[in-house]
């Protein structure tokens, strides 16, 4: 009885250490990993983008699949790649729905997070997605990825200022990003456009 009480613990506590082991992702755009930002370029907040990634590398035909189903994004049907696919079909409030699912079970996953604010603000519940933005800040600092989809979102909302000075400081971060880029050229086009309005 004693055995088996000890082979539990130590069956929970493995279990417990491994859950620490989930992955630490990023992006601007919900999708891209942080692993996947060291070897390709950052993901686009633009809204039809589809950019995703994972912190494994690529599929070679013959290999075997990750070991660690469990980690978000290696199974297509988690919520986090349930949310993905919504998303990239427009459709917000699933994705909304299946992106706080991947939080509540992985809270330490920031592209989950980064996710979860980009279908906020599709939704145009931007306190909900501020809050999203600032526990993605908390996991992995202020990427150029978070503040390029942070100026996106303040570009949803009208504030123009804001949105730039956030976009400005992304671009700082990472000079050469294309995605920094067409979000300040959109955002151009959008104030231009207000402008043109008023």
């Amino acid at each position: 009885m004693g055995l088996r009480v000890s082979r539990v613990v130590l069956a929970a506590v493995s279990l417990l250490w491994l859950a620490g082991c989930e992955t630490i992702s990023t992006s601007d755009n919900p999708f891209v990993k942080l692993g996947d930002k060291l070897r390709a370029p950052s993901g686009s907040a633009a809204p039809d983008s589809e950019t995703t990634g994972s912190i494994f590398t690529p599929d070679v035909p013959g290999t075997p699949p990750p070991a660690t189903p469990e980690l978000l994004g290696t199974d297509p049907n988690d919520d986090l790649s349930v949310g993905k696919k919504y998303f990239r079909q427009g459709s917000y409030g699933l994705a909304e729905r299946h992106f706080r699912r991947a939080v509540e079970l992985h809270p330490r996953d920031a592209e989950a997070w980064v996710g979860l604010a980009a279908a906020y603000d599709r939704l145009k519940r931007f306190d909900l997605a501020d809050r999203a933005y600032g526990q993605a800040i908390k996991i992995v600092g202020p990427t150029p990825e978070i503040m390029n989809n942070q100026g996106f979102s303040y570009m949803l909302r009208g504030d123009y200022g804001r949105a730039r000075a956030t976009l400005r400081a992304a671009q700082a971060k990472d000079p050469k990003s294309p995605y920094i880029a067409n979000n300040l050229r959109l955002l151009d086009e959008s104030a231009r456009k207000a402008k043109a309005i008023n």
